[in-house]
């Protein structure tokens, strides 16, 4: 079977297995970006914690953007590395509104996916699973995005390639399967990494994607 046939198995195992996955409630994609780039290098309740103290401590995202650094720096510490992501959150809101004279990215959702993720990707701090994130969940636009659990189980099913980075990932993995399938698709196999294919222990014993992974095959090899 050739990898993209590989991939639509998993997609159609993991839907039998978890179904349908729903999204938290959409965010606008100004709010979304800033929550995306809240959340590199922590987990999703830290992100959560920091975004809500910044939109506490500021009323508009053009205060967080002509607020003092330390201010915003001190409501995102949850979240981890805030002297890099305080600064990074300026200098994004400060440079869309130099472009835009807005700070709206709804505009985004009438252009076509690439031209939108490349008007994302200009941004300092904003990289391909940051834009590919904000165009899935905010914009309705097939995106797919890989972060650390996607990266790791795809390594190990054999969908990529060893070697191959997590943004050289992402082109590659959204040509495997159809755009439709990239929502269910990726939220699944978050879950079969945060549940099951674990980073340090995989629970290869009780996951549905035994058959078709590389990792399982050769640690059965190995006991052979």
């Amino acid at each position: 079977m050739n990898l993209s046939e590989k991939a639509q198995l998993v997609h159609l195992r993991l839907l039998e297995y978890y179904g349908q996955p729903e999204w938290r409630d959409p965010l606008p994609a100004i709010d979304e970006l800033i929550s995306t780039i809240l959340s590199q290098n922590t987990n999703d309740n830290n992100r959560d914690r920091a975004f809500t103290a910044l939109r506490q401590a500021f009323p508009t995202w053009e205060a967080v953007r002509d607020a003092s650094i330390n201010t915003v720096i001190d409501a995102i510490r949850p979240a981890g590395l805030a002297n890099q992501k305080g600064p990074r959150i300026q200098h994004v809101l400060q440079e869309i509104t130099a472009e835009r004279g807005e700070l709206d990215l709804s505009f985004l959702g009438e252009m076509p996916t690439e031209e939108a993720r490349a008007w994302l990707l200009k941004f300092h701090g904003v990289g391909p699973k940051t834009a590919a994130i904000v165009l899935q969940f905010a914009l309705g636009k097939p995106a797919f995005p890989v972060d650390t659990h996607i990266y790791r189980v795809t390594g190990r099913l054999g969908l990529r390639e060893a070697k191959m980075t997590a943004d050289q990932a992402h082109e590659h993995l959204a040509k495997l399967l159809p755009p439709d399938s990239y929502y269910a698709a990726h939220l699944n196999i978050i879950r079969l990494g945060r549940e099951i294919c674990q980073a340090r222990r995989p629970f290869c014993e009780r996951c549905p994607l035994r058959e078709f992974c590389d990792f399982y095959a050769a640690s059965q090899a190995v006991k052979g």
